[in-house]
């Protein structure tokens, strides 16, 4: 059995599935223009703000800028998403993919400046490493490789130019309370525990984009 409980898994379909996703959506993106989708289904905190396009927080995680982009964040993502679907499930797996990607929007919503665009997967893929490491302290796997591919992610996020460290941010936090509510809750009403611990850090997500709505309709309105 999987250790967040469910049925347990022998193929990571899931991974597979979002890396299949992933590309086909970069290849229409690069096909219909990358900087034109971007701008029209990117993370841009002004069209959040007075236009209400709440959807900008998921869809900028499944586009990308470029083509080194997505290599290396489709590489993370084979390279650590079948072992945490195998500890999770595919279900538990894929809600923690999406909800650290969400929340890495959110994170970069709220502290990014309003006129910037930004895409791409790695607020999801900091979410994995960050759920890789709660998850390997649980099962006592060897986190240390996770560890140093982290950190060296993080000195690239804050020295490269460019780099939206702070969706990487709110994904690895993210990522890391997912894990916790995931893998750490106890084995009575587990499901449920778990239920309510998602839904409470999908609330508090919520509530910063709310707070973050006000703040920018109040800066861009008078």
């Amino acid at each position: 059995m999987t250790v967040a409980g469910g049925v347990p898994i022998t193929r990571p379909v899931v991974t597979f599935i979002l890396i299949g996703l992933n590309l086909t959506i970069f290849g229409l993106q690069f096909l219909a223009g990358i900087n034109e989708v971007a701008g029209s289904f990117g993370m841009w905190p002004v069209s959040i703000a007075l236009e209400n396009s709440w959807f900008r927080l998921l869809t900028s995680a499944f586009l990308h800028g470029s083509i080194l982009h997505i290599a290396f964040n489709m590489y993370v993502l084979f390279a650590l998403g079948p072992t945490l679907e195998r500890i999770l499930g595919h279900v538990r797996f894929i809600v923690l993919y999406l909800v650290a990607a969400v929340g890495g929007s959110v994170v970069s919503y709220a502290l990014s400046d309003p006129q910037t665009v930004s895409v791409g997967a790695s607020g999801a893929i900091f979410g994995l490493m960050g759920a890789l490491v709660v998850a390997g302290r649980r099962l006592r796997y060897d986190i240390r490789q996770v560890i140093i591919l982290l950190v060296i992610n993080v000195v690239i996020g804050f020295l490269a130019p460019g780099v939206d460290w702070k969706a990487h941010l709110g994904g690895l936090v993210t990522g890391a309370a997912m894990a916790a509510v995931l893998v750490w809750m106890p084995r009575k009403n587990r499901l449920l525990w778990q239920v309510l611990g998602t839904a409470a850090i999908l609330l508090l997500l919520v509530a910063v984009t709310l707070w973050r709505t006000t703040q920018l309709r109040d800066m861009l309105i008078t």
